[in-house]
């Protein structure tokens, strides 16, 4: 199945700006323009097969934009917008586009094209995710700041008590073959109900949590077995986490921005 450009348009419209309390609406709103944009006006790369392969940590010669791979995929880049855990942009996010390796890329396809196959699109809010942007969650786990408690850490007092289960000093996801995505229904653009949300720092988060309905039970299993099937490890701890079980860069933290610049033409 191909969305047409008005479609997909219009699920990133209703996508992008569903939450239950968005820090910054206007901010939003420039973000869903400027992904739009990216779709509408991006010429596609079609060098996308695996092959090169990143030198340095701030070499992306190894890594794709995610949607040059799989046309019909949902990005709603939720660190480039202020509607996260950290409350504010983070570093790192130059564009509101997702990349990660070629080679996850690859694999991912594979998953896109089993799911659609059973009516789910993939919608992904982070991949590959820099150095820089893993040092500014590190800073904001010492900041006052708690605004965003509510939505995203309600049980926690303490926010430095978060290390290491959903912060680390080191994230698999700058390696560059960890997702964060979920799934949503091909014909409505409507996000699947997993039970939790992304970035919920809370046991219902657990891939395996026993209080949620059957029905959320079977939508989580349906996405961890598509990954599972084309060679992604889970997270136990955050359903919508996978790792390429065969990455190409087990020991590289990356720290090039994300921006469709630093990729390959």
């Amino acid at each position: 199945m191909k969305l047409t450009l008005t479609t997909l348009l219009t699920i990133i419209t209703l996508e992008v700006v569903t939450a239950s309390d968005i820090k910054d609406r206007s901010d939003l709103q420039q973000i869903k323009e400027q992904a739009a944009q990216f779709i509408a006006e991006r010429t596609v790369s079609t060098n996308t097969a695996i092959g090169l392969h990143s030198q340095s940590v701030d070499d992306a010669s190894g890594f794709v934009m995610i949607s040059d791979v799989i046309n019909d995929v949902i990005i709603e880049p939720r660190y480039f917008s202020t509607y996260n855990f950290v409350g504010k942009r983070v570093d790192g996010y130059e564009e509101p586009i997702a990349i990660c390796s070629r080679e996850a890329a690859a694999a991912l396809k594979l998953v896109a094209d089993d799911l659609r196959e059973k009516g789910y699109l993939l919608k992904i809010y982070d991949a590959y995710r820099p150095q820089q942007a893993v040092d500014h969650f590190v800073r904001w786990t010492c900041e006052p700041d708690t605004s965003t408690k509510a939505d995203f850490y309600p049980f926690t007092q303490v926010k430095k008590t978060l290390f290491p289960q959903y912060i680390a000093l080191k994230s698999g996801h700058t390696k560059g073959s960890t997702l964060d995505l979920t799934i949503v229904c091909a014909a409505t653009g409507e996000e699947v109900d997993m039970g939790g949300t992304f970035d919920f720092f809370g046991d219902v988060s657990h891939y395996a949590y026993e209080n949620i309905t059957d029905v959320q039970k079977q939508n989580r299993k349906i996405l961890h077995d598509a990954m599972l099937a084309h060679g992604f490890n889970y997270y136990k701890d955050e359903w919508w986490h996978f790792t390429l079980k065969n990455q190409p860069y087990p020991d590289t933290f990356f720290n090039f921005p994300v921006n469709s610049n630093q990729l390959k033409p």
